[in-house]
């Protein structure tokens, strides 16, 4: 993902932000009157709040660190049973990230999740009543695996715009950036970690959202602010018992944040298939992949299938796992800006059908997270992927899907 730095795109950014300032300032009161309940106290409540102390894990040896995450893991409201009647697809209105339409100065489509959903519903394989919300990813939740000084960095709406890539987030008071930017990745993180017990009890889950794969411990970066896929891995550890886990990353870029996450851990087994000349060109974190696959700018969906075939094939010789992660960006999808590969959407589900295969055949739970797409077509391509999982027995969604 790139910043929007070309001086048209920007005065475009400042013509929205600043055209009908008093507008601007009164949407801006309104929010604040919803987070605080009047603007009378709000000097205090905005620039004086201090949060409770609590314990960084930095300061603790590396037994004392582990016990705490234990611990913190094992204290979480994360997991929690879920009814039969519910299909392991995960998915809260609150993913959509909408606020003053600045949302839409980036490239990312924040309003995908729900119309992946929609398109489900509408095609009859899945009932709105069976999709299962996730709750919040506490702060106490988030330090399993991000550092309290990282965390606290986050109160400052511009270290917030860096990472989600839109300059005028940094305008904004924090407040509401926690609740309109923050509290939508924080569902998602949710989804993320409940997945992999829905997986574990059912076989599979998808997580509609998620894929947070840029983002480490200690950085942000690429519209990535927490690594649920790390989190979600050391939750697995402790909650469900096991050891192995292998992350089958095929969004177009690099995973950078999970790479480093895990770079000396022989528990976890990268397999990262992505277009090597593009953002975030992390050569550090390349150390860290068991299996890279580089699938440069103008590769074809024959190729890349066949590519695919063959990584797969590899990493079910070379690793055994007890899960997989599978991290399913649609911005290899021919036309995508910033993917710039040129993958059919029948392409898409093709992969999609293989990586489901490879996990089925050795009887491995599977969690689908659906990562990055940067065209307002993904939330479809999607959409027909999932339908396409469950016409091949590969899901049960639990309905007869329509005629798309």
């Amino acid at each position: 993902m790139k910043i929007i730095n070309r001086v048209s795109e920007f005065s475009k950014v400042t013509e929205l932000v600043f055209d009908d300032s008093r507008n601007f300032i009164s949407e801006i009161a309104t929010e604040l009157t919803r987070c605080f309940g009047g603007l009378a106290n709000l000097n205090q409540n905005l620039f004086h709040y201090r949060s409770p102390p609590s314990l960084s894990m930095s300061s603790y040896s590396e037994n004392d660190a582990e016990a705490l995450r234990r611990k913190r893991i094992l204290s979480s409201k994360l997991y929690f049973d879920v009814s039969p009647s519910k299909v392991p697809l995960i998915y809260s209105e609150s993913y959509d990230i909408s606020f003053l339409g600045i949302e839409k100065l980036h490239p990312f489509d924040s309003s995908k999740w729900g119309r992946i959903c929609r398109f489900l519903v509408s095609f009859g394989i899945l009932d709105k009543e069976s999709i299962v919300e996730p709750l919040e990813a506490s702060k106490d939740d988030l330090l399993v695996v991000h550092t309290e000084l990282y965390l606290n960095s986050l109160k400052g709406s511009s270290k917030v715009a860096m990472i989600v890539e839109v300059p005028p987030v940094a305008l904004i008071p924090n407040c509401l950036v926690q609740q309109k930017v923050l509290f939508p990745f924080k569902k998602q993180v949710g989804g993320t970690v409940l997945a992999a017990k829905l997986a574990k009890e059912r076989g599979w889950a998808i997580n509609v959202g998620g894929g947070f794969h840029h983002c480490s411990a200690e950085k942000g970066g690429g519209f990535c602010v927490y690594a649920d896929i790390s989190l979600c891995i050391h939750f697995a550890f402790v909650q469900l018992n096991i050891s192995r886990v292998m992350i089958i990353d095929l969004d177009a870029h690099q995973g950078n944040g999970h790479e480093m996450d895990f770079a000396y851990d022989s528990r976890v087994y990268i397999l990262d298939m992505y277009n090597p000349g593009i953002y975030p060109l992390d050569y550090e974190a390349r150390n860290y992949i068991n299996q890279q696959v580089e699938v440069k700018s103008g590769t074809l969906t024959e190729e890349y299938l066949q590519k695919l075939d063959e990584a797969l094939e590899v990493a079910g010789r070379r690793f055994n796992p007890e899960l997989v992660i599978y991290n399913a960006g649609t911005d290899i999808l021919q036309g995508d800006p910033l993917g710039r590969l040129e993958i059919s959407p029948e392409g898409i589900a093709l992969r999609d059908e293989k990586v489901f295969r490879f996990a089925r055949e050795k009887n491995i739970p599977i969690v689908m997270l659906t990562s990055g797409g940067y065209m307002k077509s993904s939330a479809r391509v999607i959409a027909d992927s999932i339908i396409n999982l469950s016409n091949k027995c590969l899901i049960e969604a639990g309905g007869a899907p329509k005629s798309a």
